[in-house]
């Protein structure tokens, strides 16, 4: 178990007794049945992230390989990066479907650690039955449970970006490899759904404290069938909830869908 996690508390190194984790003033956290320990603080929290549906959601569209061309791109870049001794952390890891695929990175680097956090706690349980070698913890990405400078590697796929906690967590000439949806991404979905589709904001890449070493745009289009899997893709997007029962209803006709993905992982420097 973790020797990485630090206690949200007070900041001192938790280690394992039994099925908690505590640390020198006594602080203790229990693992859960699942494994993952429960870290997160009133102060730590931001909401308290993705429920029950929109995790299985996920995880059931994302295991068909939707996503897959993504997530090797993913491990190309991490596996350019790693070195012995790497401490990897995947910020923001939701149920798990990337932080497996830099898991089986880190796998070739024996001496190399893997950590997730996510504030869902129904996303981990998920996470840590399809990766029980990697450590999880429910944590606020703005207030990571780690040492300064203890990390190596931080990653991010469509989470919350904590810029000042990961140049905290980060050491000298880290990395923070982030993916981001790009302008068309999903425009298809959009125009199956809404009168008016529109095109994604583009995002700021200028980061203080990073310099941007590398950046690869991932482009594929998808052909979609089955009405279940044209739901879940909708439904782990932010459009759900926002989106009204009218609109929604559209989708219960389709069978069939193409649509664009179009990501770009974005590779930062700490400096």
């Amino acid at each position: 178990m973790p020797d990485k996690f630090i206690c949200p508390l007070c900041g001192d190194i938790l280690l394992r007794e039994n099925k908690s984790l505590k640390c020198g003033k006594g602080h203790c956290f229990d693992i859960s049945s699942s494994g993952y320990v429960n870290l997160l603080t009133k102060s730590g929290k931001k909401g308290h992230g993705d429920d029950k549906k929109m995790v299985r959601a996920r995880r059931d569209f994302l295991s068909k390989g939707y996503y897959s061309h993504l997530k090797e791109e993913l491990q190309n870049v991490v596996g350019g990066i790693i070195k012995k001794d790497c401490v990897l952390l995947d910020s923001g890891c939701g149920e798990g479907y990337y932080t497996r695929g830099f898991s089986d990175i880190i796998k070739e680097n024996k001496e190399s650690e893997i950590y997730g956090i996510d504030v869902s706690k129904e996303a981990l349980r998920l996470a840590a039955k399809l990766c029980p070698e990697v450590q999880f913890a429910v944590s606020s990405a703005y207030c990571l449970p780690f040492e300064n400078e203890s990390l190596d590697i931080i990653t991010t796929v469509f989470a919350p970006m904590a810029v000042s906690e990961f140049q905290r967590t980060l050491k000298q000439k880290g990395y923070f490899i982030n993916a981001i949806p790009l302008e068309k991404h999903l425009y298809g979905l959009k125009k199956a759904v809404y009168k008016n589709p529109y095109f994604n904001k583009p995002e700021n890449t200028e980061l203080n404290g990073f310099e941007l070493v590398k950046s690869a745009e991932v482009k594929k289009e998808l052909t979609i069938t089955g009405t279940e899997d044209i739901k879940n893709l909708f439904m782990m997007t932010p459009y759900y909830y926002k989106t009204s029962a009218e609109d929604q209803d559209k989708l219960e006709k389709l069978d069939r869908l193409i649509t664009e993905t179009e990501f770009l992982i974005l590779v930062y420097r700490k400096i």
